[in-house]
């Protein structure tokens, strides 16, 4: 884009100075409490980052991001906190760049997780669920969500997360709620959604099937029950081992093994099934294991997932002799209504007594446990509605599965770490129908209804009249809801205003300019909960979808997303997982109240890369919000300077995303064009990282910059030249004009790690209606680019050796006692270029480490009051007793430890497979740095030969 020109350059930069001087004062002390609130509230009342739909989408670069909906009842973690601190760099740093940044928040109903709170809070007042209609409750539920539900965006919005919240949506919305019924439907209409009694995850205390991936394996001893089974002709018995005795009340078959001679005798013979008296069969199969307790086990169809696929092969019944709470069901039974494992203990006790117990031996059992509640999953067979994922649809095409495989197989979805793509694979090779059915009152309610004349299961938009196979009208609609995943599965397309009308979703502008999005990031624990169903979701339903044009929607462009970065974990500083009962959970609201956002944000991010877990330590917190206040300082000092400045040439950000680049004066001082060439270079390290996910990188690049050179040598130099230079000065004004600038951008560097502090100075500095640019946002600025500033190596250079010189004084100084404001001469030895850069900065050295006059050594120097490097060798005169033996000791450190880089350097130049296959330039980058390494080792060894002898 053409900047403005140089004229309106210098004019708007002399309106931006006078602008500065007359703003109010920022406060001595940096108090992070009394802006984050002022500039979160502004954020969203201003809507700065609420996007229009675009006329054109062809028009936009889009950088879209969904964020993964936390639930209603949620309350904001660590884990949240480190997942919005990185999209929200990502969404700042894109949106600075020019990109149509649209992160889109919403919460998620969490069927099973928000009708157990309002469950318990009924319980306190003496009430349960069943003491109110469905009606009533769901009404409950909505005013429960109505009072409480907005509690985790509430601390978004304290966050000053830079969503859209124009588009903020809840998965039970109406608009939402009908896309989610049309999904529905349309998948029964292709044959890929259908309803049957399969063996399910029960949790009893819930009342409902819960998936596999809510369920943890946890290992627990137990035992191992031998339990006689009396052959029914008298002939003998069969001994059968199981580690829950309980179910044997629905046992309907013993089997073994076809290969089993042990036993090879009794197939096809009945038992007397003990406690009960039923005849079962003995039958052959092959999941019976030989080595596994006898060879002998028992077969309960209804309660074991195993036994029902026994009981599908060999048309066995199954009933079921359990209740919804896990409680005996069987009317006439002496263990009618016992818990499973009281029943277990009777029939244990009653075995015993009848002498059928025939032994019990210690087992360890790996045993399924609800993630949400912590009972004992009980395998249930019941009546469930699955999505079929292996079925291809009845007009034809590729099944869910298939197209969710080969869409990251064939590229169209990269994960990072890629580690992750291995991980998917796993699974989605090895999935199974997903059973979409819970049995809740709170959710989506299934859009089916049962014919009571006929039994047709009749699935509609709308509630039918009558029944489509018999005109009946008695019609129930189904009680269960859908799994929570199932509408969050659809969320890419639906907030986008998907409908499933071909017609009006070709046409939609939302759709046609925001899907895909370009970016997922999440955690790795809802990788198959979420990430893997809008996969296949997306796919499935978008490849159904023509193009804006009409045209066919090819699978790249059916996509959800293009990437998906899965975040690690963050841990306690000591790298433990963080747990209620280990008592080290952190909540990150009280680390804001003490150190600010910025501060909780940038500790985050300082050590967010892919692949490695975050121990948060609160001191790194307490390190950058001391970094938040050297910033705050430096603006002060900026503010308090500005009336001796005056335009001059250098660049300032004049709107949105122009850059405006004038040459430097031809005077312009050395650490000027140093600093310039050092924020072309940064702009550069930030962005290759952030590209990569590298925040951990791209945090340090701002924070070495901004502390490490903008604060503590260019600010240093600029005092020590504003000092120099005399009020009035034009180097003084060229100085502070450079100042300005160099601020003003570096903030823009800062800005999407640190968004509150960074709007309140450029705000404070820099912004004035007229005077700065028609932004209303630091955040609506131009992010600073390698190209925006002239890049100088000369100047790079110089000023690399000039603070190595200087470190190197300073150290030299300290070690020799002089006292800190005495000025002492210096020896140099080095190349003329080096010689002449000290002689012509010689005001620097004088000022930054109170160097007297520099003179030019002929030879080396060595000695105790000299330092070598590979430049240059320099020496501090100045007159004191040395202690020989504490500088014998420091040259034999500094000689073991040059012996050792020598030899690490050796071992791989003499390595002729290491020459071969290193790229040239790090081969000689090896042999140019053992050279001065030899060098520096011969100054060591020569200055430790020049020490006196010891006495």
């Amino acid at each position: 884009m053409a900047g403005p020109s140089r004229a309106s350059v210098l004019s708007t930069l002399r309106s931006l100075l006078s602008t500065i001087c007359m703003n109010q004062e920022l406060p001595k002390a940096y108090d992070p409490s009394l802006i984050e609130e002022k500039w979160s509230k502004f954020w969203v009342e201003e809507r700065i980052f609420s996007v229009a739909t675009p006329e054109d989408a062809g028009a936009i670069q889009p950088f879209v991001q969904l964020l993964p909906p936390p639930n209603v009842t949620g309350r904001l973690h660590m884990g949240h906190m480190l997942n919005q601190t990185e999209m929200d760099i990502l969404t700042r740093w894109h949106r600075m760049n020019g990109f149509t940044a649209v992160w889109v928040p919403g919460t998620d109903h969490a069927g099973i997780a928000t009708q157990m709170m309002v469950e318990r809070q009924l319980a306190a007042e003496g009430k349960s669920r069943t003491d109110f209609t469905r009606e009533a409750f769901t009404d409950r539920v909505w005013a429960w969500k109505q009072q409480y539900g907005s509690a985790i965006t509430d601390q978004m919005r304290r966050l000053g997360a830079s969503v859209d919240w124009s588009r903020e949506y809840f998965t039970m919305d109406d608009r939402l709620s009908k896309a989610v019924q049309e999904a529905f439907v349309r998948l029964w209409e292709e044959g890929l959604i259908y309803r049957g009694a399969y063996i399910v995850n029960w949790d009893p205390i819930l009342g409902t099937a819960v998936s596999d991936l809510e369920v943890e394996s946890e290992e627990r001893a137990g035992h191992l029950y031998h339990i006689r089974y009396p052959l029914a002709d008298g002939s003998g018995s069969i001994v059968v081992a199981t580690t829950r005795p309980e179910t044997m009340l629905g046992d309907t078959a013993v089997a073994v093994n076809p290969e089993d001679e042990r036993y090879r005798h009794l197939v096809g013979k009945a038992v007397i099934l003990p406690l009960v008296g039923r005849e079962i069969s003995i039958l052959a199969d092959d999941w019976a294991q030989p080595e596994f307790g006898t060879g002998a086990v028992k077969v309960t169809p209804a309660h074991d997932p195993n036994d029902f696929a026994i009981g599908q092969r060999h048309h066995l019944p199954s009933p079921s002799i359990m209740d919804k709470q896990a409680r005996i069901d069987l009317e006439g039974s002496p263990y009618h209504g016992l818990d499973r494992f009281e029943a277990r203990r009777r029939i244990v006790a009653d075995l015993e007594a009848e002498g059928l117990l025939v032994d019990v031996k210690d087992h360890t059992l790996t045993l399924p446990i609800s993630q949400r509640t912590g009972a004992i999953i009980e395998p249930r067979l019941s009546m469930q509605w699955f999505l079929a994922v292996h079925r291809s649809p009845k007009a034809g095409g590729d099944s869910i599965a298939a197209n969710a495989i080969a869409a990251v197989r064939e590229g169209h979805i990269e994960f990072t770490p890629e580690m992750y793509s291995k991980t998917y694979f796993e699974w989605m090779n090895n999935i199974h129908d997903w059973c979409i059915s819970r049995q809740l009152w709170w959710g989506h309610r299934i859009p089916a209804w049962h014919c009571a004349a006929c039994g047709e299961i009749n699935v509609a938009r709308e509630a039918p009249a009558t029944c489509a196979g018999c005109g009946s009208r008695e019609l129930l609609q189904e009680t269960d809801v859908l799994d929570t995943w199932f509408s969050s599965g659809l969320l890419p397309f639906t907030v986008f205003n998907w409908t499933g009308d071909a017609a009006a979703d070709c046409n939609d502008p939302d759709l046609a300019a925001f899907y895909p999005t370009q970016l997922l990031v999440t955690g790795f624990d809802i990788l198959f909960f979420w990430v893997a169903r809008m996969i296949m979701l997306g796919c499935h339903f978008m490849l159904e979808t023509p193009n804006p044009d009409g045209s066919r929607r090819e699978l790249k462009a059916a996509v959800p997303f293009r990437q998906v970065y899965i975040h690690a974990l963050v841990r306690d500083a000591d790298r433990q997982k963080m747990s209620k009962t280990k008592g080290n959970v952190i909540d990150p609201i009280e680390i804001i109240t003490r150190y600010g956002t910025d501060a909780v944000r940038f500790t985050l991010a300082s050590q967010a890369s892919p692949g490695t877990d975050i121990a948060f330590n609160e001191g790194r917190t307490e390190g950058y919000r001391a970094f938040a206040n050297k910033i705050w300082n430096a603006a002060r000092f900026l503010q308090m300077n500005l009336d001796r400045a005056h335009p001059a040439g250098y660049r300032v950000s004049l709107s949105g995303h122009d850059s405006v680049s004038l040459e430097l004066p031809q005077n312009t001082p050395l650490e000027t064009r140093w600093i310039f060439s050092r924020l072309s270079a940064v702009a550069e390290e930030v962005a290759r990282a952030l590209s990569a996910y590298r925040f951990d990188e791209a945090s340090s690049a701002v924070y070495q910059f901004f502390w490490g050179e903008f604060c503590d040598w260019y600010l240093e130099l600029v005092k020590l030249r504003l000092n120099f230079e005399g009020p009035h000065n034009d180097l003084t004004a060229l100085t502070l004009n450079a100042l300005v600038s160099v601020f003003e951008a570096a903030l823009r560097l800062l800005s999407p790690f640190m968004p509150f502090l960074t709007e309140e100075l450029w705000h404070a500095l820099y912004s004035s209606a007229g005077t700065l640019s028609p932004a209303r946002s630091i955040a609506l600025t131009r992010y600073p680019r390698a190209e925006d500033f002239t890049a100088d190596e000369v100047a790079v250079q110089e000023m690399r050796t000039l603070q190595e010189l200087i470190v190197m004084i300073r150290a030299l100084r300290k070690d020799m006692a002089v006292p800190e404001k005495e000025p002492v001469p210096i020896h140099l030895h080095a190349s003329n270029t080096v010689t002449l850069l000290a002689q012509d900065n010689a005001e620097m050295l004088s000022r930054m480490a109170r160097v007297s006059r520099v003179e030019i050594a002929s030879t080396a120097l060595s000695g105790s009051a000299a330092r070598s490097t590979p430049t240059f060798d320099v020496a501090v005169l100045y007159e004191r007793q040395i202690d020989v033996a504490a500088e014998r000791e420091r040259l034999n450190r500094e000689l073991a430890r040059l012996n050792k880089g020598l030899e690490a350097a050796e071992k791989q130049l003499n390595n002729q497979g290491f020459i071969a296959r290193a790229p040239a330039h790090i081969v000689e980058g090896l042999r140019k740095q053992h050279a001065e390494t030899l060098a520096l080792r011969q100054k060591a060894e020569a200055a430790l030969a020049a020490l006196p002898p010891e006495s």
